[in-house]
């Protein structure tokens, strides 16, 4: 069982940046893939970012590329998103999620766990 706590969201002016932390609990965090998704007001959920167990491989939606960037500490269970460049289309909450199968990171489907969310909302 893995449990997930989001923070680090705020309110921010375009090009702007702020990081985003996901604190996980349990003993197998490091053999996770995680990933960020966000949603916006009327809008479905999509993928951000993902990051392999080890770090070694991320992933990103071509809407985020070369903007923000998806981090790992697997001694500290702590996964992160640095969001720089903001533009007003990235307000959304964003979620955190974790899950054990391997494949294609941007499937929200495949994630067994799942954060509460933390807002973000960027002025223009």
């Amino acid at each position: 069982q893995v449990q997930l706590v989001e923070s680090g969201g705020g309110l921010v002016q375009a090009g702007g940046s702020l990081r985003l932390s996901c604190a996980a609990s349990g003993r197998t965090f490091s053999t996770y893939t995680m990933g960020w998704f966000r949603q916006a007001p009327g809008k479905d959920r999509e993928f951000v970012a993902g990051i392999s167990w080890n770090g070694g491989s991320t992933y990103y939606a071509d809407s985020v590329k070369g903007r923000f960037a998806i981090t790992r500490d697997n001694a500290k269970t702590t996964f992160y998103l640095q969001m720089n460049s903001l533009k007003p289309e990235d307000t959304a909450v964003y979620y955190c999620a974790a899950r054990e199968i391997i494949g294609d990171p941007s499937l929200s489907y495949e994630y067994s766990y799942w954060g509460q969310g933390t807002q973000v909302a960027v002025s223009s």
